[in-house]
This record gives C-alpha cells, structure tokens and sequence, in this order.
C-alpha cells in the first residue's frame, strides 16, 4: 500500500529522533525529570520505540497500532516538556517561549499522527 509522502516524513521524523537518544544521551539525560528511575534505560526504551513507530507507522497490519502508540508516547512525554519548563538547570540557553510553545506543539504532533487512522 502506498502512503502519503508525509506520513513517510512523519516515520521519518520519529526513526531520526530515536537515533539521536544514541547519539546524544547526555542531552536527553539533562531533561529527565527526576521523580523517574534509570533515566539511561528509559531514554535507551524511548529511542527504540521511537525507530520501532517509526518504521511500523509505514507498514499496513502495524500502522493503526502505530499511531495509536504514537499518540500515547507523545502524551508521556509531555511531563518532560513541563518539568523543563519548571527546572530551568534542565535547558541551557533555550528561550522560555520555546519551552512553551513545545506542549501545544506536542499536541499538533498527536493530531497529525491521529489524521492517519482513516488511510
């Protein structure tokens, strides 16, 4: 089955966010809020599944699943956005109106993944 090219941008997005839990866990390690247990592991988890969804989303018996899982990823994820809003010695140099304008982009990003439930 052939996709739209931006749902391929999408997976696309999500694959590459994954491997940079690899490339620079030092930078993910700063943003984990510190109510949570073995911030390595579960940057290394958040990673993979960020490559598995990614990839999965393309693939017509996964995709639904995918998107769903998407969904629920990015909704877990909101707690790092807000502990980075409130622990400024998370972010170095980065605008306060950015850190702000990710939670509704957040959102956005669950929608878009959402808009693909019907294809």
């Amino acid at each position: 089955m052939t996709y739209p090219w931006h749902l391929y941008l999408m997976a696309s997005f999500y694959i590459m966010a994954g491997i940079l839990h690899f490339i620079q866990p030092k930078m993910y390690k700063r943003i984990m809020p510190n109510y949570l247990p073995k911030h390595d592991l579960l940057i290394g988890l958040s990673g993979v599944s960020e490559m598995i969804l990614g990839f999965t989303v393309c693939m017509p018996p996964f995709k639904n699943f995918s998107i769903y899982a998407i969904i629920v990823m990015l909704s877990i994820f909101l707690l790092v956005h807000f502990y980075m809003l409130q622990n400024e010695t998370t972010v170095i140099k980065i605008p306060k109106w950015i850190l702000f304008l990710r939670i509704p982009l957040q959102f956005v990003l669950m929608y878009w993944a959402y808009s693909y439930i019907q294809l």
